[in-house]
């Protein structure tokens, strides 16, 4: 990662730029009076073109990551903090300082102004610079580059759910509600794009037989994923799930209802996270988690505790690069006839000849062809 300080002309969102000036102001003066004294002596022009959404900022940090050129504002090592964002609610982020203290903290507002495509600047998981204000308060001086993003699509922007995460946990329920493999695999999808160990916990295994699940779960196991069977209400799996906890941080992810706090209820007890069951009428979970947060452990690491989602749309993948990211078509990629095979109507295609084979699977096929329509539904 290269760094290096300098006057950066940095790109601002664009209902930053100030309002053009008034065309009728000389109007505004009393033709009765005997001065122009009330005429405004000082017009705002906005400047034309890309120039208006760009300004100086003294002594920031141009620094090269995975996300791009980002823009990091200079801070002062001897007054601000470093800590990590536990929870953002509105405008106010809990954070954890390094030495412990947890404060409530305002985010600078050079920060929301810099141009992008988040819908928020400031995520659970962030490495952030706090510079401390009265007891328990703060200001978010600035966030330190991330790795590990769990994200989304929403409404045209990127919607981050987590940052810095290690292994992202992608909690299914064998039953109430009813497994679903297309949604699994966007997020694998998602753990493949941005380098994070995914593993797939099935819950509510006690609800079924299960050897109805050995199948699929063969699918996912023979293509590199860790499985993990289990089950909240009798405790079965908690503990080889804690085991795998430790020293790092993890996000549990998954629609609603499929147990993700119940789960981490019992990975860490007195945790005391709010649970509701699943509706009779639909099968369908309830929102109860309304917000992502990072939650530290008494046995070292930390989990994220993120909203139910039923319906993950992929953020900055194109149709290009889906196959790419499905272990087990990447192989027959480059066999095709064609570089730029779709893989979905051209003749001869090694991956299509794989699936008539037998060596990939049908359903992975058909989640794959599913996302090349982008169909966050699936």
């Amino acid at each position: 990662m290269a760094k290096k300080k300098r006057q950066v002309r940095a790109d601002f969102r664009k209902n930053r730029n100030v309002r053009a000036r008034e065309k009728n102001w000389s109007r505004a003066a009393d033709p009765e009076a005997e001065s122009l004294d009330d005429v405004r002596a000082v017009e705002h022009v906005r400047a034309k073109g890309e120039l208006s959404r760009k300004r100086t900022v003294a002594g920031a940090e141009v620094v090269e990551a995975d996300a791009g050129v980002l823009v990091l504002p200079a801070i002062d090592p001897a007054v601000c903090r470093p800590g990590r964002v536990l929870r953002v609610q509105g405008l106010v982020s809990a954070v954890r300082l390094d030495d412990g203290d947890v404060r409530l903290c305002a985010t600078r507002r050079l920060l929301k102004t810099l141009a992008t495509d988040q819908r928020h600047v400031v995520a659970a998981g962030d490495r952030v610079w706090v510079r401390p204000e009265g007891t328990d308060e703060g200001i978010i001086e600035r966030v330190e580059p991330r790795h590990g993003v769990l994200n989304r699509a929403s409404r045209g922007r990127q919607h981050v759910l987590a940052a810095n995460v290690d292994q992202l946990m992608v909690v299914v329920s064998a039953a109430e509600p009813k497994l679903k493999p297309h949604l699994v695999d966007r997020y694998l999808v998602t753990a493949e794009k941005n380098h994070i160990e995914p593993i797939i916990c099935i819950n509510k295994i006690d609800l079924v037989d299960v050897a109805e699940l050995q199948p699929l779960i063969g699918v996912y196991s023979q293509i590199g994923y860790r499985v993990l069977m289990l089950s909240a209400e009798r405790g079965w799996g908690v503990q080889q799930l804690r085991r795998m906890l430790g020293d790092r941080q993890s996000a549990f992810t998954g629609q609603s209802g499929v147990g993700k706090s119940s789960l981490l209820n019992a990975v860490e007890p007195g945790l005391d996270l709010r649970v509701r069951p699943v509706s009779e009428e639909t099968e369908k979970g309830r929102h109860t988690t309304t917000t992502a947060e990072l939650i530290p452990l008494a046995g070292g690491g930390y989990v994220f505790d993120t909203p139910g989602i039923r319906q993950f749309a992929l953020w900055d993948v194109i149709s290009q690069e889906v196959a790419g990211y499905f272990r087990d078509l990447r192989p027959y990629v480059s066999k095709c006839r064609y570089p730029d095979c779709s893989h979905t109507h051209e003749e001869p295609c090694a991956v299509k000849d794989a699936v008539a084979d037998g060596y990939i699977d049908v359903r992975r096929y058909e989640s794959y062809l599913a996302m090349l329509e982008e169909d966050p539904y699936v």
